[in-house]
């Protein structure tokens, strides 16, 4: 698969720049030298389950072919508006703005993976062993869990540790993330908790290792692309899901399915996704992304470009306090009162105030706050804000949470550009 052209902005374009990659990156299917168009099963299943129907001509749609029932920016199968970041693997986050739903519509997910996700997925036999130092090892289908596990829907914050990566100077390699790689949907699945209590972990067992059966992009199947593992104790969390549901329907492909994990509060990437394993280890897991700097930030503060030595990196475990303006969009028009609204989180903490400035930090404005919906929701707030005269303005949201600590002004920086958690600030001009 070829990179994505530098100036690439939108998914519509890199279907224009590259068509036989965007068809085999989004809709799952090869296409021949002489561009009739080929549809693996998988593929052909995903696009006429978007449409709504068979496509009787299927092998005359030529490669990197658009159905008209795709409008727009939406031809990332299922999803609406989101901005490819990267093609190998599939990332792309969502504009502030369209995050303005309490609950995160599926479409409006972001994604974030870390290799190639399986091309064909039977949920009917998909299953999920239990493993490692656990006194009784098991193999579990989806219907299982159902039926083995009381099921739950929650809505549960996830958030990549990269997310606001753009904005580091010097920049920080990775996938460039401005403000979207955070969603709060509604996940419907069984507790983690309750699982590992079945399968009974044993007294020396002290972190949780995860396998997925996403494919690693150098195609070698010996190699995962990712193995992420958390302590026992977060595994034990009232709010740690295995979920096969979103929204209360499949998993979006790209977000998982059929099965995945959902941690809220710690970095996204232990949200293990298309999850086929969990052991139970007496060591801190060592897999793929859990060694070196992978999902690590320096234990004390650095200055902007120092190089900081390998033995002075520590996990990143909670996420920070944090905040989003969803609306109104930037670069907004208003008249001399406007509405603003967002929502706000804080790894495992409660947010205790979100507070708003139109004047550039000199004075604060307490938003009205709502509680979450549930134990690892964000929490949304509101405020009605006015303007003195007419003329250029900044909107700025603070969020502090229940340990009082609130997002600061400057980037805390680090090398590999995790934590963003500086305000978030709209422009408006008011007439």
């Amino acid at each position: 698969m070829t990179d994505k052209p530098k100036d690439l902005k939108t998914i519509s374009e890199f279907f224009e720049k590259d068509p036989e990659t965007a068809d085999k990156t989004f809709f799952g299917r090869e296409t021949h030298s002489d561009r009739r168009g080929f549809l693996k099963g998988a593929g052909l299943a995903t696009m006429g389950a978007m449409i709504g129907s068979a496509i009787p001509f299927h092998r005359n749609m030529p490669a990197g072919f658009i159905p008209a029932a795709f409008a727009g920016e939406n031809v990332l199968v299922g999803k609406d508006g989101l901005t490819l970041l990267n093609d190998r693997p599939v990332n792309a986050e969502t504009p502030p703005h369209l995050l303005d739903d309490l609950i995160t519509p599926t479409s409006r997910h972001f994604i974030r993976n870390n290799g190639i996700a399986p091309e064909e997925v039977d949920a009917d036999n998909w299953t999920l062993t239990i493993d490692g130092l656990v006194d009784n090892p098991m193999t579990l289908t989806i219907a299982d869990l159902k039926e083995k596990f009381e099921v739950h829907t929650m809505a549960l914050t996830i958030e990549c540790g990269g997310n606001g990566r753009a904005a580091f100077d010097p920049p920080a390699k990775g996938n460039q993330w401005t403000l979207g790689a955070v969603a709060c949907s509604e996940w419907t699945g069984v507790k983690l908790k309750d699982v590992l209590a079945a399968a009974g972990p044993k007294s020396n067992a002290i972190y949780t290792a995860h396998v997925g059966d996403d494919a690693h992009l150098s195609g070698n199947p010996d190699k995962l692309p990712i193995s992420r593992g958390m302590p026992i104790e977060k595994a034990m969390s009232d709010n740690v899901m295995i979920v096969f549901a979103q929204n209360g329907e499949a998993i979006h492909p790209n977000n998982g399915a059929p099965l995945r994990l959902v941690v809220p509060g710690w970095p996204g990437s232990l949200s293990h996704k298309w999850l086929k394993r969990i052991y139970l280890r007496d060591i801190v897991h060592d897999g793929p992304k859990m060694t070196g700097k992978a999902y690590r930030v320096p234990q004390h503060p650095v200055a902007a470009g120092e190089k900081v030595p390998k033995d002075d990196f520590v996990f990143i475990e909670r996420m920070p306090v944090k905040s989003l303006i969803t609306s109104p969009k930037t670069e907004a028009t208003s008249g001399k009162s406007l509405a603003v609204r967002g929502h706000a989180w804080s790894g495992d903490r409660l947010i205790k105030t979100v507070d708003i400035s139109i004047d550039f930090g000199k004075t604060w404005q307490t938003a009205k706050l709502d509680a979450p919906v549930n134990d690892g929701a964000w929490q949304n707030w509101s405020a009605d804000v006015t303007f003195p005269v007419s003329g250029y303005y900044e909107v700025w949201a603070r969020a502090t949470d229940d340990g009082d600590d609130a997002q600061p002004f400057a980037i805390a920086w680090n090398p590999k550009g995790y934590l963003n958690n500086t305000m978030h600030r709209i422009s408006v001009r008011v007439s």
